[in-house]
């Protein structure tokens, strides 16, 4: 470990040591932790000074612009500001700034629907959102920010069409893990060209692993990354640089101007397969609990969230509905936050009596009862759940009783049992799941038992593959076959970097997997791997 990371730990253990287990788990003990352990006001503070903009010097929109979660009436801006995004600090001082923002009907802004300002605090890193309400439902709008004599680049976002409302078609794209040190965000530059209204992230928005001086598997040769990214991240200035590493790429920033985003997060934005409160080392749960909160709040500051997101300590209700008019109900998972630890120390295993335990969870039961419900109450033709890890059965090898992934549903049996019963019984009939996580693209047809091949298939899901991470890949990787045949259910696999499209219409929906044929160095072209198609009131994924 090195020094920094030496110093980190000692940070969380001390931080840790100040509170005891029940009084952590406390909202106020949460935010104590929290400021102990980054030396910041607590949220909200605002007691700082403020800043005449006019004496920025340097471009302060660094790290683009963003919308996020759009409502019939409304939508969501965002913005940070970052003179000097691979600093501490990012070039501001700890002054409050004041940012002025708009809101029209063409990208040329002459016609102005909605203005006004808000306060860059920097007890959120100079993060700014706006929740701009009273706005026509299904509409196209054009945002930019202003501070001093400084002009951000020009958003593209939309509002949801009317609740009830009556919607012919609605196209998403769904995309998960983006290494930055495994290759470019190319993914991301043609997705922002890409016709979509809303973009799905479902999750490892970043990664906490070291980058070195030459971006990894970028292989630098026209700038040399900062030494203070060539770690791991632990505390609240970690997380907020790495995203400002992250923002910075030019992709990423293109898709994020050109279309609203909803987002969840996976493992990652924190710590690799963490469970809960349980990291993957074995740490002391209120130790790791202090790092979570300090990834959930850097998450909050640089991803376009609303107010109701907002942290407390190490907690954020992350799972949410956003309605689409009576075509498209999405019910946004959280499968980290509440979860059980995984059964036989995570991993690859067979089945057994820890896997398979009734009491297991992945969602928790609170946001289970809340799925179920929103189910129950749903008038929408597709009920469509972006989350983050593989939900149907996938076996990952030919034995009679085969090994699952522990991390996945799979290793919580009961926890998708309950899930699907939920489904059944709310009389869902066009489920879909949207997932990431595993750096590949699958399709699959949801089986009502997936023991009995011929049983009923209920559903759909849609396996994003990744932006960058798992580097370039390939169409047929070396378990293709094996998963193929274990699995009868997987309709589609390919191992390549890109994203997913689907098209939701009233007769059928659509996904076209789309793949880049190399991340390793940058503009890679775009194909389509394959397409299928699924029919309302007829699960089941057919060629297109």
């Amino acid at each position: 470990m090195t020094p920094a990371g030496q110093q980190d730990t000692a940070e969380l253990r001390a931080a840790a040591s100040h509170l005891g287990r029940r009084r952590f788990l406390t909202v106020t003990g949460a935010a104590a932790a929290l400021a102990f352990a980054t030396n910041l006001p607590t949220a909200g503070a605002a007691s700082a000074a403020e800043l005449d903009a006019r004496k920025i010097a340097d471009n302060p929109f660094t790290l683009g612009v963003a919308s996020g979660d759009p409502l019939p009436g409304s939508v969501l801006l965002w913005t940070r500001l970052a003179p000097s995004p691979y600093e501490p600090g990012s070039g501001l001082p700890a002054q409050r700034v004041t940012v002025q923002w708009e809101l029209a009907h063409d990208a040329r802004f002459r016609r102005v629907a909605r203005r006004g300002s808000v306060i860059a605090h920097p007890e959120f890193n100079h993060s700014v959102r706006v929740e701009v309400g009273y706005l026509d439902a299904d509409r196209t709008y054009y945002f930019r920010f202003r501070t001093g004599k400084w002009i951000s680049e020009t958003g593209r976002t939309r509002t949801a069409p009317a609740l009830g409302g009556k919607v012919s078609s609605l196209k998403l794209a769904a995309v998960s893990c983006q290494a930055y040190h495994d290759g470019y965000f190319t993914a991301y530059k043609h997705l922002a060209q890409d016709d979509v209204d809303v973009v799905f992230h479902l999750g490892d928005y970043l990664y906490e692993y070291a980058v070195n001086s030459v971006g990894g598997n970028r292989h630098y040769t026209d700038r040399t990354l900062p030494a203070l990214y060539n770690r791991e991240t632990q505390t609240l200035e970690d997380y907020r640089l790495r995203y400002a590493l992250y923002k910075s790429d030019p992709d990423l920033r293109a898709a994020h101007a050109a279309h609203p985003f909803v987002v969840t997060w996976d493992d990652h934005e924190a710590e690799n397969n963490y469970a809960g409160d349980r990291d993957e080392n074995g740490n002391p749960p209120a130790e790791f609990l202090v790092r979570r909160a300090a990834a959930y709040r850097a998450y909050w500051e640089n991803l376009p969230l609303r107010s109701p997101q907002r942290p407390s300590g190490p907690d954020l209700q992350l799972y949410r509905r956003v309605q689409w008019g009576k075509l498209a109900q999405f019910d946004v998972l959280d499968t980290r936050q509440y979860r059980s630890d995984q059964a036989y120390g995570d991993g690859s295993h067979v089945p057994g009596p820890e896997s398979t335990d009734p009491r297991r969870t992945l969602t928790g039961a609170t946001q289970e009862r809340w799925l179920i419900e929103g189910w129950r109450r749903s008038r929408a033709l597709w009920n469509v759940v972006p989350q983050q890890v593989n939900f149907s059965e996938r076996k990952l090898d030919l034995n009679a009783v085969a090994k699952v992934s522990m991390d996945a549903w799979d290793g919580y049996t009961a926890s998708r049992d309950r899930v699907l019963a939920g489904a059944a019984s709310a009389g869902i009939e066009n489920l879909m799941v949207l997932t990431g996580d595993v750096h590949v693209a699958y399709a699959y047809d949801i089986k009502a038992d997936f023991a009995d091949q011929g049983s009923k298939t209920v559903g759909t899901e849609i396996v994003a593959t990744s932006v960058a991470s798992g580097k370039d890949g390939a169409d047929k990787p070396a378990n293709w076959d094996t998963y193929t045949k274990a699995n009868p259910h997987m309709k589609f696999y390919n191992g390549r970097r890109g994203y997913v499209t689907v098209d939701l219409g009233q007769e059928s929906a659509r996904a076209d997997f789309k793949t880049v044929s190399a991340v390793s160095a940058p503009g890679a072209p775009i194909t389509t791997a394959a397409s299928f198609v699924t029919e309302a009131g007829n699960p089941g994924l057919k060629p297109a």
